[in-house]
């Protein structure tokens, strides 16, 4: 049998060739992947998310970025949705290589990276500590943390407060969901 074997590209390699590209790109460990499009209910629950953490960070070391910036874990180069970080950035950095709390927005056509690769990149990533799943059905996240050596899943509802306690804040989960319209279970969204 005849196989072709393919080799992928480094991390360098990838960040040299995104930087000259229009479009954004996920690094998987092999390839590009590009990054789909989002809703507008994706769009408003990030936006009320940076609001809210910038809001409750402002003053203080750790701050909230949205997915203007890239992360490295595990081998890999994600633009999550929001993340917090808690140590200095220099100004002209791209990639982050130490995020506290991560948040991705769940979708249709990105729910298995999420809820599988991504949150096993994120596991093996000892500088985070929380990984905030958040859901465009309905006002609801599903949370994983370190508790030990464990990585423990919490579900957190609507009228819920969603507790951060690796950078000292606390939202309550209505608020990340105010003024937005659910794109519902049937729905098709990105």
């Amino acid at each position: 049998m005849n196989v072709a074997l393919r080799t992928g590209i480094t991390i360098d390699q990838f960040l040299a060739w995104e930087h000259r590209q229009e479009l954004r790109y996920e690094f998987d460990g092999f390839q590009p992947v590009a990054m789909p499009g989002g809703t507008e209910a994706h769009a408003g629950i990030q936006r009320n998310l940076i609001i809210a953490l910038g809001t409750r960070l402002r003053g203080q070391p750790c701050r909230p970025y949205g997915s203007e910036l890239k992360i490295e874990v595990a081998g890999r180069i994600r633009y999550p949705d929001a993340f917090v970080i808690c140590t200095p950035v220099p100004p002209r950095s791209t990639v982050v290589q130490d995020p506290v709390v991560v948040f991705e927005i769940l979708s249709a056509g990105t729910a298995h990276t999420d809820v599988v690769t991504k949150n096993a990149e994120y596991r093996a990533t000892p500088s985070i500590q929380r990984y905030v799943i958040l859901t465009q059905t309905d006002a609801g996240a599903t949370v994983f943390s370190r508790k030990g050596e464990d990585w423990v899943a919490e579900i957190v509802q609507a009228d819920d407060v969603l507790r951060l306690n690796e950078i000292g804040i606390e939202i309550p989960l209505a608020e990340i969901y105010a003024d937005i319209a659910l794109v519902g279970e049937d729905a098709e969204d990105a």
